[in-house]
């Protein structure tokens, strides 16, 4: 069943002790505005969870494979879809050295994008350009999100940490005997992040993204970090997630005033947060407008 109806969501979802999402220009510590010294969790990193859970409880199997997935090499799909809609023999040898086209026609592109889209969960749901190497065209998903960023600046914490045990023989032979080596370790005390989300129904229309693939993917925003654990993420969880459902495809109100009605504020008695507790979440139910229904799935 297709989406006929427009949604926007709230995303809330904290950290305590971990590092949610590091940045490799800056020797993996946590993602930090330089302005305000707020914590940031980019999209990137809060689909590539969707798309762990969604590929691990469904198996990886079609219609929920994942395009984007680790190890996972793009023009083997593209090279599988063209093959399935039977125009394998447009990629065959061009007669120039032996090498391979990567352009079929144009109803082929079209056949072979709509294919991925009906296996792949994450190209319905986000899009994905699929040009590279063997050309599938490209899609534009549904379903799109906002960076997370925390509610209060964060301090970003490094610790020294100790491994009892050396690599090679040669660091051994280095170290006199001492087996320890020294590392170091980036955290993020507490913080409580906040992501915005769109859903259009008029996309959904084209990747063919429908109202069982939304119930999915909230699911996964939902129980996402249950199944992400790692000595490097420290505990994470999500808090709350507030649906915003519309009565057309066009919408019915601005996403924007939506937002304004979820509002995430430290209690005053509270002078530096450590615990989800230490904030009051509340939603502006007195303001919501008559043609939207909210959800409030989590929180």
């Amino acid at each position: 069943m297709t989406l006929t109806t427009r949604y926007d969501f709230v995303l809330l979802f904290d950290v305590k002790d971990g590092n949610p999402n590091g940045d490799p220009d800056a020797g993996n510590m946590p993602r930090i505005d330089a302005e305000t010294g707020h914590g940031l969790v980019t999209d990137v990193a809060l689909k590539r969870k969707v798309r762990n859970y969604v590929g691990m409880v469904n198996d990886y199997a079609k219609p929920h494979d994942i395009y984007i997935k680790e190890k996972g090499v793009l023009e083997r799909t593209h090279r599988a879809a063209y093959d399935a809609i039977g125009a394998t023999d447009e990629l065959a040898d061009d007669g120039k050295g032996g090498k391979k086209k990567r352009k079929g026609s144009e109803d082929s592109v079209k056949a072979a994008r709509d294919w991925i889209c009906k296996n792949f969960f994450d190209v319905r749901t986000f899009g994905a350009v699929m040009s590279t190497g063997v050309n599938c065209g490209q899609v534009r998903g549904p379903v799109q999100m906002t960076f997370g960023r925390s509610a209060d600046p964060i301090v970003a914490t490094e610790h020294s940490i100790t491994r009892m045990a050396v690599a090679t023989e040669a660091e051994s032979e280095k170290q006199d005997g001492d087996n320890r080596t020294m590392g170091r370790k980036h955290t993020v005390p507490y913080g409580l992040y906040r992501a915005h989300g769109f859903v259009s129904a008029f996309l959904a229309k084209q990747t063919g993204f429908g109202q069982a693939d939304l119930e999915l993917f909230f699911r996964a925003l939902e129980d996402m970090f249950e199944h992400d654990r790692s000595a490097a993420r420290g505990e994470m969880a999500t808090r709350g997630l507030y649906v915003f459902e519309h009565k057309t495809a066009l919408g019915n109100a601005h996403a924007h005033d939506l937002f304004d009605l979820v509002s995430v504020t430290r209690k005053p008695d509270v002078l530096v947060a450590r615990d989800f507790t230490d904030y009051d979440v509340a939603i502006n139910a007195a303001e919501i407008p008559e043609d939207i229904l909210m959800i409030r799935r989590l929180g």
